[in-house]
């Protein structure tokens, strides 16, 4: 059983014991359930979608019927990561307005997101929301920059009991959108991008855990590159399923969705419209490609870690396997789903969501999570008078750039550091709040989050 290291801990510090919250539910009956979902430009400024509020709505009504603790959310219109940060056109602190309009507006409470980052100074970003009620957020294990930023999470399930065992089930989800195109170059491009993010996510382990590889990866076949390197990688211990192939067995390889997409009608993710309209973002033609994927790893296929597929869970939101080629409201009429949430489907983006489920027994751990813990950063919250990390011992004898980004995506502290210690101190001047901290040398980032609460 893995045992909760001190950054996600119960501590007390500061005079105050933080306690997590726990859910009602009993382990061995609980679920997650995950989703993937392109939601093209969302946030931008001026909205190419529509109004703000308009999508909000919108996105409220997917989530409130698709009821998923996880929500990858890909190609939102990039955030300010700090003051002056122009890369993209969403409004400083998007997030929180998702999290108030849209996710919270659907299930009260439920939701928080997780640290978001720009390296690569996109003009869109992926932002990962959980359930606050049964997850907690670690910190970002792995960040890679090609064209965009491709981040891996790690999450914690919030056991019943986890407070008084420190016992629990960690998740790793990597959030992806890869270049778009169907020339040569462009599947190129997409291959580099995954073979880099793999890189830097077998850098960490020496064999997957409990691991989800999602979003919009825009291969047209199975035959691509990228492809085959998360379902056939040369070391086979990095080998990530794709459930309707394995272990459903619904579709077999070799697959050309894009040549043959009624051969895989029912999931298909592109496009909801048959035509530009309501607008002229994203592509149209109707269903005619399958871009959106969500992978697993072997140990979530066999159950061996605490969390399992539940088999033919898979599901295109909306796709009642009559779209190739039509939009998602057009007729036959849709019966998937309520025509409320059809409509919402059609006007939110040109993509369709796609979900699993995972069954969860956090007492059930067969195999030990092997992470490399000394090539992590770990912070101790809260953070009061002083800020504590624990570095990797690599970084002994370089100079570390340390920024601290408030929510509001303002930059709050810049400074430079030459580590003398896997230890360091520094005093703390932010105020009491939530920060993304960031912290690069030499081309490596780890990103965590940092709380900080009044002495």
């Amino acid at each position: 059983m893995n045992k909760i290291v001190s950054k996600i801990r119960a501590s007390l510090l500061c005079g105050a014991l933080i306690l997590y919250n726990s859910i009602s539910v009993s382990a061995q009956a609980d679920t997650l359930r995950i989703m993937t979902y392109n939601v093209l430009y969302y946030g931008d400024t001026p909205p190419c979608q529509g109004s703000h509020s308009e999508s909000h709505g919108y996105l409220k009504t997917i989530v409130a019927y698709s009821n998923p603790d996880v929500i990858g959310l890909e190609k939102m219109a990039a955030i300010p990561i700090y003051t002056g940060d122009h890369s993209g056109s969403a409004p400083a602190g998007f997030a929180d307005s998702v999290l108030q309009f849209a996710l919270n507006a659907a299930y009260p409470g439920r939701y928080a997101y997780c640290s978001y980052t720009n390296a690569s100074s996109a003009d869109n970003i992926d932002v990962l929301f959980y359930n606050q009620q049964k997850l907690g957020f670690v910190n970002i294990l792995s960040s890679y920059s090609n064209i965009t930023d491709f981040n891996t999470y790690k999450l914690y399930y919030k056991s019943a009991d986890l407070a008084s065992t420190h016992d629990t089930v960690f998740l790793y989800v990597t959030l992806n959108h890869d270049n778009s195109g169907s020339g040569s170059s462009d599947a190129a491009i997409r291959a580099d991008q995954i073979s880099g993010e793999m890189a830097h996510i077998e850098s960490h382990f020496t064999s997957l855990p409990n691991a989800i590889n999602m979003g919009d990866f825009n291969t047209h076949n199975s035959d691509e590159a990228c492809y085959q390197t998360l379902v056939a990688p040369a070391n086979t211990a990095f080998r990530y399923y794709d459930p309707p192939f394995s272990p459903d067995g619904e579709v077999s390889y070799p697959a050309d969705w894009d040549n043959n997409p009624s051969s895989y009608a029912s999931f298909l993710t592109t496009s909801t419209r048959q035509s530009n309209l309501p607008n002229s973002c994203g592509s149209n033609g109707g269903g005619k490609s399958w871009y959106d994927h969500i992978f697993l790893s072997a140990v979530i296929i066999n159950g061996s870690a605490g969390l399992s597929y539940i088999p033919h869970s898979y599901r295109t939101i909306g796709n009642d396997g009559n779209r190739v080629g039509i939009s998602v409201n057009d007729a036959p009429t849709n019966t998937s789903a309520p025509s409320d949430v059809i409509e919402a489907l059609f006007q939110m983006s040109n993509k369709y969501p796609i979900t699993i489920d995972l069954a969860v027994n956090p007492h059930n751990v067969g195999i030990a999570e092997t992470a490399h813990a000394e090539e992590e950063v770990t912070v101790i919250n809260p953070v009061c008078n002083e800020l504590t990390m624990h570095l990797p011992a690599s970084l002994i004898g370089k100079t570390i750039h340390i920024q601290a980004v408030d929510m509001p995506g303002s930059l709050q502290l810049d400074h430079a550091l030459l580590v003398t210690s896997q230890t360091t101190t520094l005093q703390n001047t932010l105020r009491p709040g939530t920060y993304l901290l960031r912290l690069s040398s030499d081309g490596q980032v780890f990103v965590n989050k940092l709380i900080v609460s009044i002495p």
